[in-house]
């Protein structure tokens, strides 16, 4: 007779939030799960100083939305990153970002509600009558079955198929996001420009690697040819948006991104973030490079569980 605790399954190790799949500790996925943490802090913190401003509940919206906006755009990298960078390991902190994009989405909706008093009924009402609060409402409303499934258990009782089809909602997510984020800014549109030119490029870089293959699109010269065709994308953008605004000449729009003095512009940041990666794809190809064999093999093994 045998003993039924000899044939049962062992249980999954806890893996803890800063733990990588091996339960060993990881500084990455540490930095992230603080990280996410921080915006949140710093609102509290705000908050507590009374710093918030006569309208505290809209400065806690528009911060929580700009940070869920951020978070979006990180978590749509990870795949990108993770071969432009050659760094396997990045898909570990996929998750925390999207858990952290559903969290600060939440905290905007609910402070929202509380700059109306908790009237749920005008809340309704205002979303309703306003397609950027519209947009944005569907797409919380879409992120919630992403957000129940982020688990590993959801994700096992799925199926990796079924688990992977229901994510690719991410994308339409990330359109309306950016589509909200635009129309509901009212003060300048240097980062609404900027957040929509850096998802096209997010965009732009699945369809490439579906197209012609990941390694092809994340090595060193298809990033610089994407990179650079995006800063001067977004250089057009501002310069057809103001066109179309307020009738500024094309030609005097794109200059100030030459001068010093005409504020940030989304070229610049989009310039920022393509020197960003660039730098940190050719170091790691310099690390990688300097490696023994074994250990590169056993990174892109680590990689490959995910």
């Amino acid at each position: 007779m045998t003993d039924a605790r000899a044939t049962k399954p062992k249980a999954r190790p806890r893996i803890l939030p800063w733990q990588d799949r091996r339960g060993a500790f990881s500084w990455i996925r540490a930095i992230v799960f603080v990280g996410v943490f921080l915006p949140g802090l710093w609102l509290l913190s705000r908050a507590a100083a009374g710093t918030l401003g006569p309208r505290a509940m809209i400065e806690i919206n528009h911060q929580a939305g700009l940070w869920a906006v951020r978070f979006l755009l990180l978590t749509l990298a990870v795949t990108p990153l993770r071969h432009v960078w050659q760094w396997p390991e990045l898909v570990f902190v996929r998750r925390p970002l999207g858990v952290a994009v559903f969290a600060y989405v939440v905290i905007h909706l609910i402070a929202y509600a509380g700059d109306l008093s908790w009237d749920i009924g005008k809340v309704a009402t205002e979303i309703l009558a306003r397609i950027y609060l519209a947009i944005g409402f569907l797409a919380l409303i879409m992120l919630i079955p992403l957000a129940i499934t982020s688990t590993d258990g959801m994700m096992r009782r799925m199926g990796g198929i079924e688990w992977r089809r229901l994510h690719v909602l991410i994308y339409p997510i990330a359109a309306l996001a950016v589509v909200h984020f635009f129309l509901q800014s009212k003060l300048g549109v240097t980062e609404p420009i900027a957040v929509a030119v850096l998802a096209t490029w997010l965009g732009l870089w699945r369809l490439g690697a579906a197209w012609l293959g990941a390694p092809k699109v994340g090595s060193i010269p298809g990033t610089v040819i994407l990179g650079g065709v995006m800063i001067v994308a977004a250089g057009f953008a501002e310069a057809f948006y103001y066109g179309w605004k307020v009738h500024a000449p094309l030609g005097r729009v794109l200059a100030t991104n030459l001068m010093t003095n005409a504020g940030t512009r989304p070229a610049w940041i989009i310039a920022a973030v393509f020197v960003a990666v660039l730098v940190v794809a050719l170091a790691r190809r310099l690390i990688a490079a300097r490696q023994p064999k074994r250990e590169r093999g056993s990174a892109r093994r680590l990689g490959s569980e995910a």
